[in-house]
């Protein structure tokens, strides 16, 4: 859900290609032939799913790809585009399902192209990934069961990426100011204007303060990690096995959208995977339980960090929230999809702070300790 570079939201030129225009692309670019595409939602970047061969369909069949087409501004940061991407790939060889890149004509994982060559000197990054089928979280009742999992899964990539991922470009998720680390929630006092004036404003500008006093003095004392940055409930695929209609047993079956990815801390990470898997839940506040004892299960959290978390989850819904307001006004005819988090999330971030601090905690603790001594349910 990247918007813009480390700066913070901005115009920024999104993709705007139509279909023939991404087809031609494919085959300049990666040399397939598409017998089959259609758009894919997207926050600032522009994405297909696209159906292609090499040369004629007799060749072999046709394999299933993402063409994503990445904004102009960020488009200007390849070291950056090239870490996410070797994350991606490196992931997938630890055995995680994560998607990896096609190969352009010249060997390289991504290129820079303009949209269609013969029209503007617009350029735009351009990546074909491996297709992961499955189906996003948002569009399940997510059960203990793959809440338990969700955290489990944040922990683990986040480990593994801090502990084995090396490579030259890793420099660049140092990202400084960018507008979606939960560390820099309290940038969002240059873009709350586009509340306009209610009682949401009012507990957003609740939440940057108290970020501020509380959370931003103890970063010093989290342990720092590289951060996913944005597994929300479109961005994790499940599939479910043979069991009862009842209580369907699922699994993570893809990760998607590294465009978020920077250093942080684990404790970041968790609370932004709780806020996502609230937007969903019909017991909003429940969820947070299931999905600690998962992360906690991989890497328990400090008390600074317990500590910590309700302000981090309160902070990812106002950054959530502020940034598509404010990106709303930018691309008007974007909206729907800007604000999807938005049509619950208001509802769960007052639920939040109409209970309180100290009872929202309870219960997730709680829950968390009954995982102690017991398999998710």
């Amino acid at each position: 859900m990247s918007s813009g570079n480390d700066c913070g939201p901005q115009t920024l030129s999104k993709p705007a290609l139509g279909e023939k225009e991404a087809a031609a692309l494919v085959d300049r670019v990666f040399g397939l032939k598409v017998s089959w595409m259609r758009s894919l939602p997207s926050y600032d970047d522009q994405n297909f799913h696209v159906r292609a061969s090499a040369g004629s369909a007799a060749a072999g069949g046709a394999a299933e790809y993402v063409l994503k087409i990445t904004n102009s501004e960020d488009s200007r940061q390849p070291d950056l585009i090239e870490a996410q991407t070797r994350a991606m790939m490196f992931l997938s060889a630890e055995g995680f399902p994560s998607a990896t890149p096609y190969l352009t004509k010249d060997g390289n994982i991504m290129a820079l192209e303009s949209g269609d060559p013969g029209r503007g000197s617009t350029k735009y990054m351009v990546r074909l990934l491996t297709y992961l089928p499955g189906t996003p979280v948002a569009k399940i009742a997510a059960n203990a069961q793959i809440l338990y999992e969700i955290g489990r899964l944040a922990a683990s990539l986040d480990k593994v990426l801090s502990e084995k991922f090396h490579h030259p470009s890793v420099k660049s998720l140092h990202r400084g100011q960018f507008i979606w680390n939960l560390a820099n929630v309290p940038l969002l006092d240059q873009y709350i204007y586009a509340l306009g004036q209610n009682k949401y404003r009012a507990v957003v500008e609740q939440v940057i303060e108290q970020f501020k006093g509380k959370v931003i003095p103890k970063l010093s004392t989290f342990r720092a990690c590289i951060n996913h940055g944005d597994l929300n409930d479109h961005n994790i695929l499940v599939d479910s096995s043979c069991a009862s209609p009842e209580n369907p047993q699922y699994r993570v079956s893809g990760i998607l959208d590294f465009s978020d990815m920077s250093y942080g801390y684990y404790v970041f990470e968790v609370a932004i995977a709780i806020m996502y898997m609230m937007i969903e839940s019909p017991d909003p506040l429940s969820v947070g339980g299931h999905v600690l004892a998962g992360f906690e299960s991989v890497v328990p959290l400090t008390a600074e960090e317990r500590g910590a978390l309700f302000l981090l989850v309160s902070g990812r819904f106002a950054q959530s929230l502020v940034i598509a307001a404010h990106t709303a006004l930018l691309y008007p005819e974007n909206k729907e999809y800007l604000t999807i988090t938005a049509k619950t999330g208001w509802k769960h971030l007052m639920t939040m702070f109409e209970v309180g601090q100290e009872a929202v905690e309870k219960a997730w603790f709680e829950t968390a300790q009954a995982y102690a001594h017991r398999a998710p349910a």
